[in-house]
């Protein structure tokens, strides 16, 4: 700024000059006249007066005009020709001279990069960031840009990744975080390597040099300092062997409360609009060496390195960086910049405000829906019916069976549940878990605590016996539905809040679940012992269940693969707060081959602390293959090899013993001996028993307790163990499925 200030006054004056000098050598008579009478008004004096004038508004334009090296400005362009009539030879050859070299300081041979092909890698565990990687290179054709997507499972960086120094590619790595911050299964060798190759002393720092990348992290806030660090770390080693970052690594949060945008999909929409925005404005320049010489630009700045237009959000942090150097400088900050410094100061508190409103779950001062529009589209199509922005109701199978005459689920036999009658539902879709054996693949949200909009009990309730009746419906002319049976389906008498999520989170349970009971619905409540205080809250329910999957605290990590830090101590605390109901208690043990069948000994011990009612052991469920989860058939127990697992515990509790099974389920019931009376199991529930002792314990705001054995009933021979119909109702007609004897569906 200050040579090009020089090089216009020197042209101003050099014009002044030759002006003056033509002016005191004029020939003829009337320009001798016109030069006689300037002389007489101080024509030197209104000279000096002119260039003064001119001098102030020059220095004034060039106060006004801002060089941003920073952001890639070059100043503005100035006109090269000179107008040859008003000066002489002398200006117009130093005024050409010293334009050029203004207007074109910045022009020594360099040309401006061509527009870049991309190459996207992908890490994924459960296909999301396939999916991402596969969207992104959709948008790149419409644009016209060559893109090619990488599985990084298929590719060795060892070999290949030098190759994209070359410059000719944006490198984009779409990669997630999986259980305690590790990469997911496809990506390991990769994350591995790079890793590895930072940290070997004999790998030069400048490995990558040359490379323009960028990294979209997909995680989940709630494991906080796990939170997408492997992208964060491949975006940092990535930095470290010396690759161009083009752009902040872009954090992906499935985790729909404190996501900045409401969940990954639209994280990385708004991740993909800023990243074309930085690569639409790259003004990379490159400066070969033979050029720089023959221009003489080898001590330019500018052409040493890549340089790229920030974002706007980039561009306000910078600004606020600038800001605060000002101030650290000299403690003063300049008058015309007061403005902008208070702009930037009162612009930097909004920001901090939105990010908080985003921690909390909130946005525009209003919680966020549990559910979101991709999410809703996911669920409803397995069938779910969604209600208001968090429950839903969804039509079990064994419903279905029953409205036919073919059986019922395990809990008939059990607890004499009319499965044909049973709504199976949640007012809570999120869980705190992410179990492998999970029946959902995951499509469900996760948390830690409510932190989405909440709707009414009344709304929830209502919506789910209207949805269920609307599925019932739907039955009526189907082949093999019993017309008595599709009546009784319509006024359902049983609810098993088992269908998907932690029902418990909901803030309002206990009024949801006195709801059911002013219906005349039994409550069958499953929790995944996470939430012990909500577990002593809990009003009493017909049958309060929590999922023990695992007897230590590495086989719990292992397989719930929870979300709190403290989730063994919180597990320890839902069995002890079980222990202190006073209603019927059940341990739900789901059997997954190889991971915790060996685990007798450790079931006993957690059995001593809360000593439930009835143990339910069933083997796991194979529900297809799933990204999120490496379980295969060959983890499925056959139901010898789960007899014989509950014969084991039942040998290690003297006061339990094997009282039901339900083949077709493979599950098997332990009952505690205070239900065994004079020889005979009394597992079934008097459900019209429940009501009366519920209403009184109502009525008497919490005096009259009841306990599990006020409203027992009699097990049926045909469901008791050892019984040749092995839990199948004799009134029921058993279908068999035509099998396919080439596949062997191992123990399912």
């Amino acid at each position: 700024m200050a040579a090009s200030m020089r090089c216009r006054i020197f042209a101003f004056f050099v014009i002044i000059f030759e002006i003056i000098h033509q002016s005191e050598a004029v020939p003829d008579k009337t320009e001798k006249a016109l030069y006689d009478f300037l002389l007489s008004i101080n024509f030197y004096s209104i000279i000096t007066t002119v260039a003064v004038l001119l001098l102030g508004w020059l220095l004034l334009s060039g106060r006004k005009t801002r060089i941003n090296v920073k952001k890639g400005y070059n100043g503005p362009q100035v006109e090269k020709t000179v107008p040859t009539n008003l000066v002489g030879s002398l200006a117009q050859k130093i005024t050409k001279a010293n334009v050029e070299n203004i207007g074109s300081s910045r022009d020594c041979g360099c040309q401006k990069e061509k527009k870049k092909s991309l190459k996207v890698f992908y890490g994924t565990q459960t296909g999301i960031a396939k999916s991402f990687a596969e969207r992104l290179a959709e948008v790149a054709t419409l644009k016209q840009i060559d893109c090619e997507v990488v599985d990084l499972k298929l590719y060795d960086p060892d070999d290949s990744l030098a190759d994209e120094t070359s410059g000719s590619n944006v490198c984009i790595f779409i990669i997630s975080t999986y259980t305690d911050g590790t990469p997911p299964d496809g990506a390991t060798w990769f994350y591995k390597w790079l890793g590895e190759e930072v940290s070997d002393f004999r790998v030069t720092k400048t490995k990558l040099r040359g490379m323009k990348y960028a990294v979209v992290s997909l995680g989940n806030s709630l494991y906080k300092e796990n939170f997408c660090m492997v992208g964060k770390n491949v975006d940092q080693w990535l930095h470290d062997l010396s690759a161009s970052r083009l752009m902040d690594v872009g954090l992906v949060d499935e985790n729909v409360a404190a996501s900045q945008h409401g969940g990954n999909e639209a994280d990385f929409a708004s991740w993909m609009k800023l990243f074309w925005l930085n690569l639409d404005n790259t003004s990379s320049q490159t400066c070969c060496k033979d050029t720089a010489e023959s221009t003489g630009c080898g001590d330019c700045n500018d052409c040493s390195e890549d340089l790229y237009e920030t974002t706007s959000e980039e561009e306000e942090d910078d600004d606020e960086d600038d800001v605060d150097g000002v101030q650290k400088s000299d403690g003063v900050v300049d008058l015309e910049d007061l403005g902008k410094v208070m702009k930037k100061m009162k612009q930097a508190k909004v920001n901090r405000k939105k990010e908080e409103d985003a921690a909390s779950g909130k946005e525009g001062g209003e919680k966020r829906e549990m559910i979101t529009p991709i999410l809703r589209k996911a669920l409803e199509k397995q069938g779910y019916r969604l209600i208001g922005s968090h429950s839903g109701v969804k039509l079990c199978r064994w419903t279905k069976s029953m409205l036919r005459g073919r059986g019922g689920c395990y809990k008939h036999s059990f607890y004499g549940i009319e499965s044909h009658r049973c709504m199976e539902t949640t007012p809570s879709l999120a869980c705190a878990n992410k179990c492998v054996f999970c029946w959902r693949h995951h499509t469900n949200p996760v948390g830690t605590e409510w932190r989405w909009k909440m709707d009414d009990p009344e709304t929830v309730i209502e919506g789910a016996v209207s949805n269920h009746c609307n599925m019932i419906k739907q039955f009526r002319g189907v082949p093999g539905v019993q017309p008595e049976r599709l009546a009784e389906g319509l006024t359902p008498q049983h609810c098993a809040l088992s269908l998907v999520g932690e029902p418990i989170m909901y803030p309002e349970i206990n009024r949801f679940v006195e709801l059911l009971h002013d219906k005349g619905i039994s409550s069958f409540l499953v929790t995944n012992a996470q939430f012990p205080d909500a577990i002593r809250n809990l009003v009493p329910v017909t049958q309060l269940y929590v999922s023990v999957d695992a007897s230590t605290k590495d086989s719990l990590k292992k397989i719930d693969r929870p979300l709190f830090k403290d989730f063994w101590p919180r597990f320890i605390s839902s069995l002890e707060a079980l222990g202190e109901k006073g209603q019927r208690t059940v341990y739900r043990l789901t059997l997954v081959k190889a991971w915790n069948t060996d685990e007798i000994d450790n079931y006993a011990d957690l059995v001593s602390r809360a000593k439930p009612d009835f143990i339910e052991i069933k083997g796991v469920t194979y529900c297809g293959e799933s990204k999120a989860s490496t379980l295969t058939m060959k983890n499925v127990p056959w139901h010898e090899e789960v007899v014989s697992f509950v014969q084991q515990l039942a040998d290690r509790l003297p006061d339990y013993e094997i009282a039901s099974e339900h083949e077709h389920s493979n599950c098997i019931l332990v009952a505690h001996k205070k239900f065994k009376i004079n020889g005979e199991w009394w597992t079934w529930i008097d459900y019209s028993r429940f009501h009366d002792l519920i209403k009184v314990f109502r009525e008497s705001n919490g005096t009259q307790t009841f306990k599990a054995e006020d409203y027992m009933a009699k097990t049926p021979s045909w469901a008791v163990f050892g019984a040749e119909e092995r839990g199948f109702d004799p009134k029921e007609t058993r279908h068999y499925r035509k099998k396919n004897k080439e596949k062997d569906v191992g123990g399912c």
